[in-house]
């Protein structure tokens, strides 16, 4: 044999063990494979079984919670059931009460009706046998008064027309004397009823007619920056401060006191004029007797322009028209007067706004009533300058400037000089009065306001169980603090109540007083 022959003799030998190899490899692969198949297989059988359990035992448990849960479902039911069923009982046990007590008072209104009737049955009896009664005597009087008529014909031998006549005699002095008293007793009510009448009249003005308080006090300070300005005021050996009091015609009062020189003048127009020109020259800081000359000059024509527009103001405010130029400066220059610090001429037009509302409430001219409410002062504008009083010194201006007899009348009159001849006059009082009197009209002196706060803090402590009283808003408000140990809720504001009252019947006082009682009770403790 050849090599090549042993070759292929292994060769081929080689394959056949390979072979049987491979087949012998196979075998023992699948037998593996096929135990391990048998074994997973026991295993997933296994596990079934085991969540099959797992699931059983899982759903028991679920119905077993949902027969408790349906359990306490029911019975939470039930007992809403029964509550609502209580509730209802228990309406219904009400509305049962309701209607029994409600057929006891239907009850007891049938036997008050039926009394009732009773009762008007027997009293239309009575009625009855009265109306036949009253019948049978009204003929038995017939009868009487012809029987004495003829008696009495026959005993005056007077005839029926006689006797007629003598009793509408008798008759007609009764009806005078009837209407005498009825008279008096008509003026009577008529005086009270105009009492009344004038009373309501006053309160309406009063209520209708609402303006600011103007209880002002007239400037007559000039502030001054420092005291180098106050020596250029005076000038050198005091040339300035006379060329300016020259100027103007007032006192100007130069003195220790800081940062202001006093400006003093009867005059209140002069002395506003001196106020604004030393403003003017102390602001400019020129100060010599030439321009204190100028400035003074200037400062008059603004016044003057001011005060012309000013009245015509006051005379479109108050609705009176064909007013006198000087008349319009009249007014204007009340602008600058006061009355215990209440503005002439805001009080001038008040006045006329008073007289107008009285007017139309009593029927009267209401623009007629107006004229004299605002002239009624004209004379303070110049009473400084002429001798007599200011109500007799207007009516003089006024009847210059050919004003008619009411508000001549009105203007002299309203303070009782004269005898009132028109019923402007008294109107033109009244609302002087009331103008002058309000509430926060006029300045009240320090020693009253001083001696009323004191009063009403002295009535206000003087009452039991009082620890301390305080006036504090102007006397508008007393503030009153308490013992709550000795006084309870109903106690305090009883207490509050008599202290009003109180200071009601012994003060007198603009408007109202305002009592804030107060009662606390503080509990303290530290935490340590």
């Amino acid at each position: 044999m050849g090599p090549s022959a042993i070759l292929a003799d292994a060769l081929s030998m080689n394959l056949v063990f390979l072979a049987i190899g491979l087949l012998a490899g196979g075998g023992i692969v699948y037998v593996l494979l096929n135990f391990i198949a048998k074994q997973q297989l026991a295993a997933a059988r296994q596990q079934a079984l085991q969540v099959i359990d797992e699931a059983k035992n899982q759903a028991e448990v679920i119905v077993e919670k949902g027969k408790i849960d349906a359990e306490k479902e029911r019975i939470a039911k039930l007992k809403e059931f029964e509550k609502q069923s209580s509730q209802i009982r228990e309406e219904l046990k009400e509305e049962q009460r309701r209607l029994e007590k409600r057929e006891d008072n239907l009850d007891k209104k049938l036997d008050v009706l039926a009394s009732k009737e009773r009762a008007l049955d027997q009293t239309e009896a009575r009625l009855a046998q009265k109306e036949s009664a009253l019948a049978a005597r009204e003929q038995e009087l017939d009868g009487i008064l012809k029987e004495q008529r003829a008696t009495l014909l026959k005993i005056s031998g007077m005839s029926v027309e006689e006797a007629r006549q003598q009793v509408l005699t008798r008759i007609k002095h009764e009806v005078e004397h009837d209407a005498a008293a009825l008279v008096e007793k008509t003026l009577a009510e008529a005086r009270d009823t105009a009492q009344q009448k004038a009373r309501e009249v006053i309160i309406t003005a009063i209520q209708r007619y609402a303006t600011e308080h103007t209880s002002v006090a007239t400037v007559s300070t000039v502030d001054i920056p420092s005291d180098d300005m106050k020596g250029r005021v005076i000038g050198r050996e005091g040339r300035n401060i006379r060329a300016f009091e020259k100027a103007t015609g007032v006192d100007v009062i130069v003195d220790d006191t800081p940062g202001v020189v006093v400006v003093s003048a009867f005059d209140p127009v002069r002395r506003e004029i001196a106020r604004l020109a030393l403003e003017r020259l102390i602001m400019d800081g020129r100060i010599h007797p030439t321009r204190i000359e100028e400035v003074v000059a200037d400062v008059s024509k603004e016044v003057a322009a001011q005060i012309v527009e000013r009245g015509k103001k006051a005379g479109v405010e108050a609705n009176v028209g064909g007013l006198n130029r000087k008349q319009i400066e009249l007014l204007g220059r009340l602008s600058y007067r006061t009355s215990y610090g209440q503005n002439v001429l805001q009080h001038s037009i008040e006045v006329a706004y008073l007289c107008q509302i009285m007017a139309d409430e009593l029927g009267l001219d209401s623009g007629l009533a107006r004229r004299c409410g605002l002239l009624h002062d004209i004379g303070k504008a110049v009473d400084h300058e002429v001798e007599g009083g200011h109500p007799q010194i207007g009516a003089d201006i006024c009847r210059r400037f050919g004003e008619r007899e009411e508000v001549l009348n009105a203007i002299a009159g309203h303070h009782g000089d004269i005898e009132a001849t028109s019923p402007y006059t008294p109107l033109v009082a009244a609302a002087d009065a009331i103008s002058a009197s309000r509430p926060g009209s006029r300045r009240e002196s320090l020693e009253r306001y001083v001696k009323r706060l004191e009063q009403l803090e002295g009535i206000a402590s003087s009452f039991a169980g009082v620890q301390q009283a305080y006036a504090v808003q102007a006397g508008r408000e007393v503030r009153v603090i308490v013992d709550s140990t000795k006084l309870d809720d109903r106690m305090a504001a009883k207490t509050a109540y008599d202290i009003a009252k109180q200071i009601e019947q012994q003060l007198t006082y603009p408007g109202e007083v305002k009592i804030t009682l107060i009662r606390e009770t503080r509990s303290v403790e530290y935490a340590r």
